[in-house]
């Protein structure tokens, strides 16, 4: 509707090592590579299914990192950032935390969390 720049951020799980840091395979790069290509396509299809307005861009990113560092880091330079919810509740958000919600306590930006299909 307002014709902004998109940014499409998936990101490739990375592997916590010693100290807590990011724990680099050799197939890192290549499975992050997939995943930007699977959020493309993804990308894609839903572009050419608009009616409507238009992003004035969007660009299409794939990272290898942790899901909400990288996701907060994305938020300081963003207007909005919109994620899905998987939809893992009850004990299990409480054992793992929920990726949308440490997000959305973090970030300095607004967050738009949309529920799965079934749920909303």
């Amino acid at each position: 509707m307002r014709h902004v720049q998109l940014t499409v951020l998936s990101v490739h799980q990375a592997i916590k090592g010693y100290g807590g840091r990011v724990s680099i395979f050799p197939d890192d790069q290549a499975l992050t590579e997939q995943v930007r290509e699977a959020a493309q396509a993804e990308t894609d299809k839903v572009l050419a299914a608009l009616d409507g307005p238009r992003p004035a861009s969007v660009t299409v990113k794939a990272v290898h990192g942790f899901p909400v560092e990288e996701l907060i880091s994305a938020a300081t330079d963003a207007d909005l950032i919109v994620l899905g919810s998987r939809g893992a509740g009850g004990f299990n958000r409480l054992m793992l935390g929920s990726v949308a919600g440490q997000v959305a306590q973090h970030t300095p930006c607004p967050v738009t969390i949309i529920p799965p299909e079934d749920r909303s």
